[in-house]
């Protein structure tokens, strides 16, 4: 009996062992991913030359399989230059690329031997594999290599889906055939993985059939017998290193330790000319913070034109983003996620040894930033990028006011070092005991604060909506903020989470109207994440001046809302705290599932 229990003993810490050896194994391998933060992904192929949706438009019927694959006649990539791709790449501050080796249309664009494969070096005008010179120069500039690969190929004859109206065959009838396509895929990952020892593999579609199907354990060994250290996303099997949702910024962070988030520049993966809906530069560089700040990476596309050109909007917002990422380096690679959102109006990421907390803010406030809930005296306070020095005052025993330098901010999002002698800890945010009396602009932003976690002071006085019935406090510039802005104090209640919106917040008693408290002037516009309710007009509080708005993102064949950005013109700024009212179509309803892979392109 005690042997059987010795023996026990040894299998469970033997088992154990080998678990926390795999887990360790598992984070040494991801460390670069998790540090680099940013990666560009290369959408190019035929589907270039007539500007369509990658494989979709055969697939959905818009234009037939035939006319779709005569592009390969257009697809020239005369123009192609490899090294001033990546040297762009590289600019852009991006410490890794994901190139689309092969999309659901099936055309390769290296040179496979697999059997009756499309490739551009055998049946495009350009006669060339394309991707062996991009992984030389990329590999050769430091940067690491994602090969992204379509599970299913709709152009494939033995592939048994063809379009969405359309199947070759039953594969459960016709194992044989089903096997003939496994082999035609295996070997190109075999291909891929001994001629391009790549970094990464990043997975698609695998939604037309289970990993059991795909052969997905096979797969997995196949990549680790050539790299053990291989990266894999989760769209094999949801099985994978890290997730990857899609074109959606998660409202709240996602579970997964490794994620990132695909994102276009307009709306459109491949180059699609008349897709001039372009996001700012100002918009990807928050949407980069804005993933850094949960933990996560962006992985930002560029669509290529046939002719091996990038168009010069996707030049300018690449270079911009090198501007920013050149700058703020320290504050990009190697962080982790920040501090719970409540704590600063803006986003936060930590060192790793937690000693070190970076402040991002989009807006400019001459009155100082507000950092509440910190129990650790800070050490010292610098703004990245800026050589002068920084004041910093306690106000209370966790409260810390921050001031910045006019010359110190920065025309995107800058960027406040924050450094403690010990890992940061936290206690509970509040406002509420801070002396304001000496302090009208601390005393307005204190009173939001209040308001928008439900604790407003004006519920039970005789404030009326238009400001009658106010009682003046003595304190003339506090008492006109308040007459202007009675509208959103009365009877209004706790606002949403700072996932959905960058600040302080409050919603009307009926829950039809939200009121977004926004400090300084903002650097670009105003943005709403995961509002699913339709606008009906937005405003200045105190003012009546009516906003326009504008969403990106929203794909019509995903239930994932798009971001609403609410530009706000510098001379509607109130000087202490502008109110913005937005009018909804109903009681707000807000977005909160996890974003994941889009499984269809409608």
């Amino acid at each position: 009996m005690r042997i059987l229990k010795l023996l026990i003993a040894i299998s469970f810490l033997s088992t154990t062992h080998l678990l926390a050896q795999q887990n360790n194994n598992s984070n040494k391998k991801m460390e670069w991913f998790g540090d680099a933060k940013l990666g560009i992904f290369v959408h190019w192929g035929i589907y270039s030359v007539n500007g369509i949706s990658e494989s979709w438009s055969f697939f959905n019927n818009y234009i037939n399989h035939d006319a779709y694959l005569k592009q390969l006649d257009g697809f020239t990539a005369e123009k192609y230059n490899p090294k001033e791709w990546v040297d762009l790449i590289k600019q852009s501050g991006a410490k890794y690329a994901v190139f689309t080796t092969k999309h659901h249309d099936g055309i390769s664009l290296w040179d496979t031997k697999a059997p009756n494969a499309i490739t551009t070096l055998k049946n495009s005008a350009a006669k060339k594999d394309v991707l062996t010179p991009f992984v030389k120069a990329l590999q050769q500039a430091g940067l690491k290599t994602g090969i992204y690969y379509s599970l299913p190929d709709w152009s494939y004859p033995d592939y048994n889906v063809f379009t969405s109206k359309r199947n070759r065959y039953d594969i459960k009838t016709e194992p044989n055939r089903w096997q003939t396509f496994l082999n035609y895929q295996q070997q190109q990952l075999t291909e891929l993985s001994t001629e391009f020892k790549p970094d990464l593999f990043w997975f698609d579609g695998n939604w037309e059939h289970s990993p059991t199907e795909w052969q997905a354990d096979k797969i997995h060994s196949l990549l680790r017998k050539y790299n053990p250290n291989i990266i894999i996303n989760a769209r094999l099997d949801n099985k994978g290193d890290y997730d990857t949702p899609e074109q959606g910024i998660p409202v709240l962070k996602p579970a997964a330790p490794y994620w990132e988030l695909c994102y276009t520049m307009n709306d459109s993966w491949g180059y699609q000319p008349y897709d001039t809906k372009y996001k700012s530069s100002n918009m990807v560089i928050r949407t980069l913070v804005d993933c850094m700040s949960m933990g996560g990476n962006l992985l930002l596309d560029i669509g290529p034109k046939p002719n091996g050109t990038i168009a010069p909007e996707q030049v300018k917002i690449l270079k911009d983003l090198g501007a920013w990422t050149k700058k703020h380096a320290e504050a990009i690679y190697g962080t982790q996620a920040g501090i719970p959102t409540d704590h600063f109006n803006g986003k936060t990421t930590l060192s790793k040894d937690k000693k070190t907390l970076f402040l991002y803010f989009n807006y400019k406030d001459r009155n100082g930033i507000i950092l509440s809930g910190v129990k650790s005296p800070m050490k010292k306070v610098s703004i990245v990028g800026y050589k002068g020095d920084i004041e910093f005052t306690l106000v209370g025993s966790d409260n810390w006011i921050i001031n910045i330098p006019e010359n110190a901010f920065d025309n995107d999002v800058a960027v406040a070092k924050v450094t403690f002698d010990e890992p940061v800890q936290l206690s509970t945010p509040t406002l509420e005991a801070i002396n304001t009396d000496k302090n009208t602009n601390l005393k307005i932003k204190v009173l939001a604060n209040n308001i928008a976690k439900g604790k407003n002071p004006f519920i039970n006085t005789n404030l009326a909506f238009d400001g009658q019935g106010y009682k003046p406090t003595g304190n003339t510039e506090y008492d006109n903020w308040v007459m202007k802005n009675a509208e959103a104090l009365y009877k209004t209640g706790k606002g949403i989470s700072n996932g959905h919106y960058e600040g302080k917040s409050a919603l009307s008693e009926d829950k039809k109207t939200l009121f977004l408290f926004v400090e300084g002037t903002p650097n670009g516009p105003i943005a709403l994440k995961g509002l699913k309710n339709g606008i009906a007009r937005i405003r200045v509080v105190g003012e009546g001046t009516i906003l326009l708005s504008e969403v990106y993102n929203k794909l019509y064949w995903s239930k994932v809302p798009g971001i609403t950005y609410i530009p706000l013109p510098p001379d509607k700024v109130d000087k202490n705290l502008t109110v913005i009212a937005v009018l909804l179509d109903g009681p707000i309803d807000l977005f909160e599932e996890k974003v994941t892979a889009l499984e269809s392109n409608m």
